[in-house]
């Protein structure tokens, strides 16, 4: 083919005959003549200084160093001149220092080939050298530090990208293992980008748990496989956010999009799309340009919420064709998910300075002093001069201030005293300005967040507290709510609610009252009694979750209001004397104080409030009581019709709601002389319900006697009856129907009764007394069958019982004589 191309060439009739050209139409004839007569291949290691041996051609070759001499021996090659030929000594030694990452990439093996030509008579040699790969780069990061937000509730099995680590050596030098320390939660997977290319992905081993460790720091280090061994590391900064399950998905893993090199600022190049199953705060998603590719994109801005791409720099297709970008998407609980975007610059026809996040703290706290680094960041201008220095500043209005500490460095510092409570968020943009005409400037949005630290008291919402109670009141029931508020957030704003101990009448104020420490409701453990307790005051501390933690106390004071829960006491006269209390003379006047009747009541207020009313009385004209005094005056002149004995029942009430009464009986004797008095109260002392129950019983006794009395009229009545036709039919001329008792039998074996068996039945009012009285059959033949009466067949054998012999075979009993 080599011999076709160079034959071709001669045939086309190419005028320009380089001597690169006669080199290969040299190669050629001796190619044509046989004059090839040997190849020798040589292996070297890259980084040879100057004028290293690489081989002795003559003695490889079989040639005299004469000979090399008197060819005019050369070499001729088409790569780059990295070799040359001693003739006088007939060695190849290096011309030039070899790079092979310089010369072949990543291209494995790597050599190059180049031919040796002897004149008179020619000859042509072909010679190979490889270069040997040597460890002479370690892999490399492209930055110092990298930042993860992983939410607590990420499941074991959760990849995070880290990218990649660059070794520009082959082989064994090349990049060969990562490893990851401390490897307590997370291991290490390798993934294939869809161009082959290789990065590394933390997987999440086991549950992280942000109350135990809210922030870890790990190192990421890549080792190739040279001999000494290198290696490259990266820290790893994992935040450990709160409650967010879900991570975003692309609708693509890879974004294909191409822009023109003229593009003005802000044309849309491509949006990427990502769906969070999380909804509320944890489904809103961020859009940012991972750091390992933010070099790539210093072109490009990402619009952290809409997800579009556009352009916020020049493009410069001699310099880059391609971007490669790897677009994360997080959501507010730290799950993130990234695809490739690959953008085509299509060339048609430059530079402002790019600004580049170094390092970044986007959570400081509020107590930080002032000089504290919140962000490096890192500005490059490809332009020189005076176009390609830049100068950065932020708003002067907000608390930092940015100063230049390297070249193209410049730190984001703290300059005044931070407060959350005043302001929890804080966008920065720095802003980068070249000094060219028209100016370029490049912004680039910080947000900085400012982290709680518990550096405020609860405070309550009064400075004292009072709440009341009726007495009687149920244990548990609630008796008002305090409420302090905590300006610091999360847990160092968590208010928990504490009674501090003391005491109230001897008893534990815990014994009294409780509180609910998540609420601040107050709760009575106990039934007050207002007789007992009016008043008192505890106080209620109010502390936050803080560490330390902060508290501040109310006092709370409890106002025991009374209720109409005691019956009025009567002090006299006493309710248990049943005698005579009192007398009045028959000679008293219109007005007389008979008595008065004095009682208390426990309770307070209105509900102590006393009336007084006469109930009953024997002769109730006679006497009245005072309302409010409880005096038993007369209202009449005593005349000789008033009876002795006056009983009065006086009610006792108080004013409440509802209201409660007591009863007081009393005996007043309406006498001039106490000889009168005993006369006539002889009988006075027995209790007055004795008479009421007698008069009960006496009606009792009365209906039950009269139905005696007629039940016993009845039973006469038809026993005389019953006697009167017993005798009609006994003297009648009709034929006799004989009749058997159940109990008796003809023992002469007529068939028939001669006589007739009378029965006298004797009742008395009390019917346990009754009796029977049978009169002496007529006829002998008429036997008296008793209980112990047995029958044989044919005849009855009759026993009379005990108690009919008693008086039938008695001829002087009193019923024998009756009859």
């Amino acid at each position: 083919m080599y011999i076709v191309a160079v034959f071709s060439e001669m045939f086309e009739g190419k005028q320009n005959r380089t001597p690169q050209w006669q080199a290969r139409l040299i190669i050629v004839c001796a190619l044509l003549s046989h004059m090839v007569r040997c190849q020798v291949r040589y292996s070297i290691p890259e980084e040879m200084v100057r004028g290293s041996l690489i081989g002795d051609l003559s003695k490889h070759l079989g040639l005299d160093i004469r000979r090399l001499k008197s060819g005019r021996a050369r070499i001729v090659s088409e790569e780059k001149d990295c070799v040359e030929l001693n003739a006088d000594k007939g060695i190849l030694i290096v011309k030039q220092r070899i790079d092979r990452e310089e010369l072949c990439g990543h291209a494995s093996p790597c050599s190059f080939n180049f031919e040796m030509v002897l004149e008179n008579p020619m000859e042509l040699f072909s010679i190979t050298v490889e270069i040997l790969d040597i460890n002479d780069n370690s892999p490399a990061f492209a930055n110092k530090e990298i930042t993860l937000n992983i939410s607590e509730v990420a499941l074991p099995g959760a990849q995070f990208i880290l990218g990649s680590a660059v070794d520009l050596d082959v082989g064994l030098n090349a990049l060969q293992s990562y490893s990851l320390k401390p490897s307590t939660h997370f291991t290490l997977k390798e993934q294939t980008f869809a161009d082959g290319g290789k990065y590394v992905e933390m997987v999440l081993q086991s549950p992280l748990d942000r109350e135990e460790e809210c922030e870890m720091s790990l190192t990421l280090t890549a080792a190739d496989g040279g001999n000494p061994r290198r290696t490259g590391t990266v820290s790893i900064k994992v935040n450990v956010l709160d409650a967010n399950d879900n991570a975003p998905i692309f609708s693509q893993a890879v974004y294909k999009a191409s822009v023109l090199e003229n593009s003005p600022k802000g044309t849309l190049v491509a949006t990427v799309i990502a769906t969070d199953a999380d909804v509320g705060s944890n489904g809103q998603l961020e859009y940012y340009i991972d750091q390992l590719t933010q070099q790539n994109a210093m072109v490009f801005t990402l619009n952290p919420s809409s997800g579009e791409i556009r352009v916020s720099g020049l493009l410069d297709y001699e310099k880059t064709k391609q971007f490669q970008i790897n677009v994360i998407a997080k959501d507010i609980g730290g799950l993130s998910k990234s695809c490739k975007v690959v953008i085509e610059v299509i060339d048609v026809n430059d530079n402002p300075p790019v600004i580049a996040l170094t390092s970044f703290s986007n959570t400081i706290p509020e107590d930080s002093p002032q000089g504290t680094t919140v962000a490096i960041v890192n500005v490059k201008d490809l332009d020189s001069g005076q176009n390609g220095n830049v100068n950065c500043s932020i708003d002067h209005s907000l608390p930092f201030k940015i100063k230049s500490s390297l070249a193209n460095y410049y730190t984001l510092l703290t300059n005044s005293v931070l407060d959350r409570e005043v302001v929890s968020e804080y966008n920065v943009t720095v802003t980068a300005v070249d000094n060219g005409l028209p100016s370029l400037r490049h912004n680039k949005t910080l947000r900085i967040r400012i982290s709680d630290v518990n550096d405020n008291v609860p405070v309550f919402d009064k400075s004292e507290y009072t709440a009341r109670i009726f007495e009687n009141n149920s244990p548990g029931v609630s008796i008002g709510l305090v409420h302090a508020k905590d300006e610091d957030w999360g847990q160092n704003a968590g208010v928990s609610y504490f009674l501090e101990e003391s005491q109230v009448g001897g008893n534990s104020i815990a014994s009294l009252i409780s509180i609910n420490s998540v609420t601040g409701l107050i709760y009575a453990v106990r039934s007050f009694d207002y007789e007992q307790i009016k008043a008192f005051e505890f106080q209620v501390k109010a502390q936050d979750g803080g560490s330390p933690s902060l508290n501040s106390n109310v006092t709370i004071k409890l106002i025991i209001q009374d209720q109409n829960d005691n019956t009025p006491q009567v002090l006299y006269p006493v309710p248990t004397s049943s005698l005579v209390a009192e007398m009045v003379p028959r000679s008293a006047d219109v007005g007389y104080l008979v008595t008065k009747v004095v009682a208390v009541d426990m309770d307070s207020g209105q509900n102590a409030w006393l009336s007084y009313k006469l109930q009953k009385a024997t002769d109730r004209p006679l006497f009245e009581v005072g309302l409010q005094n409880g005096e038993i005056r007369t209202v009449r002149q005593v005349n000789d019709k008033d009876v002795v004995k006056q009983k009065l029942t006086v009610v006792v009430a108080d004013n409440g709601e509802p209201s409660r009464s007591a009863t007081v009986n009393m005996n007043v004797a309406v006498a001039n002389s106490f000889p009168e008095v005993i006369s006539e109260f002889t009988d006075f002392t027995h209790d007055t319900d004795y008479s009421d129950n007698l008069t009960f019983y006496l009606v009792l006794a009365l209906a039950v006697v009269s139905f005696l009395f007629i039940s016993c009229v009845l039973v006469i009545i038809s026993v005389k009856i019953y006697r009167w036709r017993q005798s009609r039919n006994f003297h009648s001329n009709l034929p006799v129907i004989p009749y058997y008792p159940p109990r008796y039998s003809d023992a002469g074996g007529t068939g028939t009764l001669q006589q007739v068996y009378n029965y006298e039945v004797c009742m008395t009012t009390d019917t346990r007394k009754s009796d029977c009285k049978f009169a002496r059959p007529f006829s002998q033949n008429v036997l008296i069958m008793g209980p112990s009466s047995t029958m044989t067949r044919g005849h009855a054998t009759l026993q009379p019982s005990q108690n009919e012999k008693s008086f039938l075979d008695d001829p002087d009993s009193p019923e024998q004589v009756r009859r």
